[in-house]
C-alpha cells in the first residue's frame, strides 16, 4: 500500500511522448499562441477558451463536416442547446472513415465460445445491405430501436441507423416486457431489432413469447425484425410465420443488396441517441443526445484521455442498455479493433474472462468495481505477462482505495488505472483517466478537458481538498439536448439546473484533491445527513470492504422524527451469520477511520443487494422503501426480487 500523497503509477516518458494527449497539448498550444506545459495547463485553457477547444478538437480529429464552425457555440450559460449551429455531419460517416478496410473492426466474443471477426469492409458492406431495406422506413428523426445482446448486428442497426439520419436506442435483451414498454412506448420506434433468443450463464432464454407481447402493445411498431445469432441455421421463418403477424421479418430476409452506404449529413444538434435514466420513482426519462455533441465528447474521451489509437484493442464489459455501449462503438472512429462481449463474465468462471485479455491481446480494458471486488473474493492472482494490456477502465460506482491495491499488487502492475465518472445525462464523462498523470490510489485520475467541473460547498462556493456538489460551470456539446415529452423545458430544468442558476448540478458528492485529482462519494441524492452533516455512502464502503466476514453492503439513511438515522445493510459471506461481535466490529472499524457520525445506527443482515442494471447499488430504492414510499419503475433493478425483504424495516 502506498500514502496518498504517493503515486500508485506513473507513466513512462515515452508513453507520455507518443500519447495523443501529447500531441493535442502542443497542437493547442500553437493555436492559442501560449504556453501549456502540463496536464494542468491544457485543462485549465480547454475550460478558458472552450469554444476554442472543441473546434480544434474536431481539427484534430479531422471530423467530417459541411459548413462553418464558428460560432462555436451560443449557451455557454445552459440556456439552451446552441453547439455548432453551422454545421452538418453525420455520426455513422465518421465511426467508419478511419478504419484499414482488411482490419477487423468488431471482434466478437460469447460466453459459450462463439467468435467473429467483422473487418471494417465486411462491416461496411453489411450497414449497406441493411440501410438499402432500411431507407423508406426511416428517414431523418426517426426512431429504430434495439431489444438486443451486445453483437455485431446491433452495432450494424445503429450505423445503418445513424448513416440515414436516423435516431437510435436500445436495451438489453433481459429486460421484461414492462421495462421494453416503458422505454419504447416513450421513443416511438418504427422499427425494432431483435433475436428470438439469448443464452447467460449457461441458460438459453427464448423472447418470441416477449415479443408477442410487445408487438400487440407497442402497435405503431410497423417492423421487427428478428435474428437468430445462436443458431444460424435455424428456420426462423417458420418460427416467425406462426406468430401470425405481417409485422415480424427475419434478418436474413429483410438484408438487401445494397452494397453502398448513403450518409445523410444533419445539424450538430439533431438526434442521434436517446437514452434512459434507471431511477425507481416512475418511467425512466427519455435523454435525447446530439450527433455532434456526442462524437466530439467520445473522441476526446477515448482518444484523448484513453489513447485509443488504430493500432489498439478495446473491450469494455457492458450491455446494449448501459450508455458503456454506445461509449464503446464510438471506438470504430479511430479505426481500431473493438471487442464485443455477450454473456456472463462470471461463465464458465471469472478467470476465463479475465484472461481474455490476454488470449485476445486486449489493450484497453473497461470493467467495473463489482467485477473487481468478485475477482478480489475469488482470490484471483493474475498470473500472464498481459504485455499488450495498458489500461484498465472502471465505471458504475466509486473504485475504492483498497481496490486499487488490489489492481497493482495482484493483476499487473505497470497499468494506468483510469477511473471514469460521469453518466447517461451526458453520454460521457466529468472525470475520468489520464495516459500522462500519475494514478493516487482512491483518486480519478483528472478533470475532463473542456469540462468546467468544480465541487460546490452549501453555500455554491468551489472548494479544493473538501466534499461538495459536482457541478459543471460552463457548457459542453454533450449536454442533452431535450428530454422526451418535456415540451416546456421544466424536466430537463429541474434535473439540472435549479440548485444553482447557470450551472449544470449534477447530483454526485466528490472532492477535488490538491494536485487536481477527483475522489467520488456517491449520489448527493443519496447522501446521509445525519444531524445535518453531510456524509458520502462511499466513505462507508470503504470500511466494509475491509471486513472478510461482508460481502457486500448498502448504506442508507432512514427518516426518524425530523431526523436521519444511518443504517447499514450487509450480505455475509456463504456460511456467516450475524453476530453482536460482528456487528461491534463493523461500528469500531467505521469510527476509528471516519467519524462518529457514519456509525450506523442499525446493521442487519439481508441476502442480496439491489442493484440497476449497470452494476450500481439502488440506494434510493432502498430508501424509498424504508420512507414506505412506492416504487414504480421495477424494472431499473437487475436483482428486484430481493427489494421485498427490505419492507421488514419501515
Amino acid at each position: 500500500m502506498t500514502a496518498n500523497n504517493e503515486p500508485l503509477w506513473r507513466s513512462s516518458e515515452k508513453r507520455i511522448q507518443s500519447s495523443q494527449m501529447t500531441a493535442f497539448r502542443e497542437s493547442f498550444a500553437k493555436v492559442l499562441n501560449r504556453e501549456l506545459s502540463s496536464y494542468q495547463d491544457l485543462h485549465q485553457a480547454s475550460v478558458e477558451e472552450n469554444e476554442k477547444f472543441w473546434t480544434h478538437l474536431m481539427e484534430f480529429y479531422h471530423v467530417i463536416f459541411e459548413g462553418e464552425s464558428s460560432p462555436a457555440c451560443t449557451d455557454q450559460g445552459f440556456e439552451s442547446y446552441g453547439w455548432f449551429p453551422n454545421i452538418k455531419l453525420n455520426f455513422a460517416e465518421n465511426l467508419l472513415a478511419k478504419g484499414s478496410p482488411d482490419k477487423t473492426a468488431l471482434h466478437f466474443l460469447h460466453e459459450s465460445g462463439i467468435r467473429q471477426e467483422l473487418s471494417y469492409r465486411g462491416l461496411k458492406d453489411m450497414v449497406a445491405r441493411l440501410q438499402g431495406s432500411l431507407r423508406g422506413m426511416i428517414n431523418q428523426g426517426d426512431v429504430l430501436a434495439c431489444f438486443m445482446p451486445n453483437i455485431p448486428e446491433t452495432v450494424i442497426s445503429m450505423l445503418a441507423t445513424s448513416a440515414l439520419g436516423g435516431t437510435f436506442t436500445s436495451t438489453s435483451c433481459d429486460f421484461g416486457v414492462e421495462g421494453v414498454v416503458d422505454r419504447f412506448g416513450q421513443s416511438r420506434p418504427k422499427v425494432l431489432v431483435t433475436v428470438s433468443s439469448y443464452k447467460y450463464n449457461g441458460k438459453t432464454h427464448s423472447l418470441i413469447p416477449k415479443l408477442k407481447e410487445i408487438a400487440k402493445r407497442l402497435d405503431f411498431i410497423e417492423k421487427i425484425v428478428v435474428l437468430d445469432f445462436l443458431n444460424p441455421e435455424s428456420n426462423l421463418e417458420a418460427e416467425l410465420t406462426d406468430l401470425d403477424s405481417d409485422v415480424f421479418v427475419s434478418w436474413n430476409d429483410l438484408l438487401s443488396d445494397e452494397t453502398h452506404i448513403e450518409f445523410n449529413r444533419v445539424a450538430f444538434s439533431d438526434p442521434l441517441y436517446i437514452m434512459y435514466s434507471s431511477g425507481t420513482t416512475g418511467r425512466p426519462k427519455c435523454i435525447v443526445h446530439s450527433v455532434g455533441g456526442t462524437l466530439l465528447q467520445h473522441l476526446k474521451e477515448l482518444g484523448l484521455h484513453t489513447d485509443l489509437t488504430a493500432e489498439k484493442s478495446i473491450l469494455y464489459f457492458t450491455t446494449c442498455g448501459w450508455m458503456m455501449w454506445n461509449w464503446l462503438v464510438s471506438s470504430l472512429a479511430f479505426g481500431a479493433r473493438v471487442c464485443l462481449y455477450e454473456g456472463s463474465p462470471g461463465f464458465p468462471s471469472l478467470e476465463e474472462f479475465f484472461g481474455l485479455i490476454d488470449k485476445e491481446k486486449i489493450n484497453i480494458f473497461g470493467t467495473s468495481p463489482k467485477f473487481l471486488k468478485a475477482l478480489e473474493d475469488a482470490k484471483f492472482v493474475n498470473r500472464e505477462p498481459l504485455e499488450h494490456f495498458e489500461t484498465l477502465l472502471s465505471t458504475g460506482a466509486p473504485l475504492l482505495p483498497e481496490q486499487y491495491d488490489y489492481i497493482y499488487n495482484f493483476l499487473k502492475l505497470d497499468l494506468c488505472v483510469g477511473s471514469i465518472a460521469g453518466g447517461t445525462d451526458i453520454i460521457g464523462c466529468f472525470m475520468l483517466g489520464n495516459p500522462v498523470l500519475p494514478v493516487y490510489r482512491g483518486e480519478i485520475q483528472c478533470l475532463g478537458l473542456g469540462m468546467d467541473v468544480a465541487a460546490f460547498d452549501e453555500q455554491g462556493n468551489a472548494v479544493i481538498g473538501k466534499e461538495g456538489e459536482l457541478v459543471c460551470r460552463k457548457s459542453f456539446p454533450s449536454r442533452p439536448i431535450y428530454f422526451l415529452g418535456d415540451e416546456d423545458g421544466e424536466r430537463i430544468k429541474s434535473a439540472y439546473f435549479n440548485q444553482y442558476p447557470n450551472t449544470w448540478h449534477h447530483g454526485d458528492f466528490i472532492q477535488i484533491t490538491e494536485h487536481g485529482g477527483v475522489i467520488v462519494y456517491g449520489r448527493s441524492d443519496a447522501t446521509l445527513n445525519p444531524g445535518g452533516v453531510r456524509i458520502g455512502t462511499a466513505e462507508i464502503y470503504r470500511q466494509t470492504e475491509q471486513l472478510p466476514w461482508i460481502e457486500d453492503s448498502l448504506c442508507v439513511g432512514r427518516p426518524i422524527e425530523g431526523d436521519v438515522e444511518v443504517v447499514l445493510f450487509v450480505k455475509l459471506t456463504q456460511g456467516k451469520s450475524l453476530t453482536d461481535d460482528h456487528i461491534k466490529e463493523v461500528k469500531t472499524v467505521i469510527r476509528e477511520n471516519t467519524t462518529p457520525r457514519h456509525v450506523p445506527r442499525h446493521v442487519w443482515a439481508v441476502q442480496d443487494i439491489p442493484y440497476t442494471r449497470s452494476g450500481k447499488k439502488m440506494e434510493l430504492a432502498v430508501s424509498r422503501i424504508l420512507a414506505k414510499r412506492a416504487l414504480q419503475n421495477i424494472e431499473a433493478v437487475a436483482n428486484p426480487e430481493c427489494l421485498k425483504e427490505y419492507e421488514q424495516y419501515q
